[in-house]
């Protein structure tokens, strides 16, 4: 051995709270307490595992994380350890493999992937879990993502030599109102369990029987009915949990995933939208530590069927006088219609509803719009809830901090506008993405009485059946944009689908009705594209500063500082 370097690697490490591990040959450093699956993971080396995952309890039940470990050899009294040229010392290696999921990272410590060892003890892993395991997947939900086809594939021997009977077991069960168990399929890795006892708080889970017989179900008398349940269909790593909704209606490899965010409230939840020929067939949650780290509520993830829906506008819909009924017509004679009567009207007696459920460059167009017709009675919709204490914030709107920073607007005038159209002294209304009737309360028999009401909506409503002209416009899974959740932390919205029919983003709108009227900023009518507004909105607003739409990034920025939090996040990191 060489003479061993001024400073060791083991006192580098030491000094930035790290340990250094051998993966296959080669050395990284991590911090004290990493599993060594996370570790691995987090350099690229696959270790499999079903029954581990990072936000739950370690089980150690499946056994298909066995890796091969190794460390420096025990010392005799009085000896000290001798060193290689690197600053390592010689890594003697165990004679049995240990599971990656349960066990932390050590100084000089060694791991081995992929020899013989972990190699065979994997394969009979699996080939246990495939004597009772149906061979249904040409007709399984989870085909295309099962983590028992993919290591079966991977690190399976490609024969079996069971020759019994399989285990019968309950098929097409249901657990609750949103989620089916096929108890033949389940590999026991009890991650549906952990996550409803230590997520949610709901203990309604457990296995049942013995031996072979085993089976996870619902305790007697209660069932999966939590607003979360959804959650353990995504945990599940075989098709073992399916979600009604989404039960046999589309292969996932015919489906394209596009990361964007939830609309439904405040906290602005990370999603995958996933699609097929312009068609939402499900939402799922996107990871994101600090929003809402793997999961998502049922609510927020079926409300997706309006996309899609007969109720959708696809068409601009103008009325020839107040007792016609509404009749298509083509955008541009529509836009020059609207405009024609815009000007008509006197700013005093013009007010604007926007809407929180808009884009911050949606917004930032409604307040270009506003300034051109000099109209100042402008606001937006407030809705609150109840903070449910975990995902969904009382904040139903999803841009309200969006709304105040660009338009410093909070809801507080929409007392005044709903008084202004009762009592007459507004005679023309704007209202952007909202239902004025349902949500403002604005009643059908006072807009009747307006002299001009002008709708931007993307589905049918009491507000837009009262209108003198529907402008059609998107929904999210449609369109490019930002929002600023609750805390603070612009994220990006991302087009998942191209507009149905004739439909526009709202933004494209708004900017073509200001543009026609007259705009004399052609900064504001010069941007192409969402992006470019939000470079504009970087100039104008502090906060924004240095923005672009790149260096946003898939998990965001935090830019303002709310003093709100998100009691789930808060709840994981004292975890830590």
């Amino acid at each position: 051995m060489s003479k061993k370097p001024a400073l060791l690697p083991k006192d580098e490490a030491a000094a930035e709270g790290k340990v250094n591990v051998q993966i296959n040959g080669k050395w990284y450093r991590f911090p004290k307490g990493t599993r060594i699956a996370d570790a691995c993971n987090s350099v690229g080396v696959h270790v499999p595992c079903f029954c581990y995952h990072p936000k739950l309890s370690v089980a150690g039940s499946c056994r298909m994380c066995l890796v091969e470990q190794g460390m420096p050899p025990r010392l005799a009294p009085g000896a000290t350890p001798t060193y290689n040229e690197d600053g390592y010392q010689t890594i003697q290696w165990m004679p049995r493999a240990i599971i990656a999921c349960a066990n932390t990272v050590a100084e000089n410590m060694g791991i081995r992937t992929d020899g013989k060892l972990c190699t065979e003890a994997r394969r009979g892993v699996l080939e246990f879990l495939l004597t009772n395991h149906p061979l249904d997947c040409p007709i399984c939900d989870q085909a295309g993502e099962c983590k028992l086809q993919e290591y079966t594939s991977d690190y399976g021997s490609g024969t079996h030599r069971f020759t019994e009977s399989k285990t019968k077991k309950g098929k097409n069960l249901s657990l609750g109102p949103r989620v089916n168990m096929d108890q033949e399929r389940c590999v026991l890795c009890r991650r549906c369990i952990r996550f409803m006892k230590e997520i949610v708080g709901e203990e309604v889970l457990g296995v049942v029987g013995r031996g072979t017989h085993n089976a996870v179900t619902c305790y007697p008398g209660t069932q999966l009915d939590s607003n979360y349940s959804m959650n353990v269909v995504d945990l599940c790593p075989v098709g073992a949990l399916t979600s009604k909704d989404f039960r046999f209606k589309m292969r996932v490899w015919f489906l394209k995933s596009t990361p964007t965010i939830d609309v439904n409230c405040g906290t602005g939840t990370n999603i995958n939208i996933w699609t097929r020929e312009q068609q939402v067939y499900r939402i799922t949650p996107r990871q994101n530590d600090e929003v809402n780290s793997c999961w998502m509520p049922d609510s927020h993830r079926l409300n997706y069927k309006y996309i899609n829906a007969p109720e959708r506008i696809l068409t601009p819909l103008v009325k020839t006088d107040a007792k016609a009924p509404q009749r298509p017509s083509t955008w541009d004679a529509t836009l020059n219609l609207v405009v024609e009567q815009l000007h008509k009207c006197a700013p005093v007696e013009v007010a604007i509803i926007a809407s929180a459920r808009m884009t911050n460059e949606e917004l930032y167009m409604a307040r270009a719009l506003a300034r051109q017709l000099g109209v100042t009675k402008f606001d937006i919709v407030p809705r609150k809830g109840e903070n449910d204490g975990m995902l969904i914030s009382e904040d139903r709107n999803p841009n309200s901090t969006g709304a105040k920073l660009i338009l410093n607007k909070t809801g507080a005038g929409l007392t005044n506008i709903r008084r202004g159209v009762k009592n007459g002294s507004i005679r023309s209304l704007i209202v952007l993405g909202e239902d004025v009737t349902e949500e403002a309360g604005i009643p059908a028999e006072d807009l009747a009485e307006l002299d001009y009401l002008l709708v931007m909506a993307h589905s049918e409503s009491a507000t837009t059946k009262a209108a003198d002209v529907v402008l059609p416009g998107v929904t999210f899974a449609e369109k490019y944009g930002t929002m600023i959740n609750v805390a603070g932390r612009i994220q990006r919205l991302n087009k998942a689908i191209e507009p149905l029919g004739e439909a526009r983003s709202e933004w494209s709108i708004m900017r073509e009705l200001t543009e026609l009227l007259g705009c004399d900023c052609p900064r504001v009518i010069a941007c192409p594209s969402p992006m470019m507004i939000l470079e504009e909105m970087a100039l104008e607003f502090e906060p924004m500063k240095g923005l672009s739409w790149g260096n946003i990034g898939n998990e965001g920025k935090v830019i303002l500082d709310t003093g709100v939090t998100i009691p789930l996040i808060e709840r994981e990191k004292a975890k830590k």
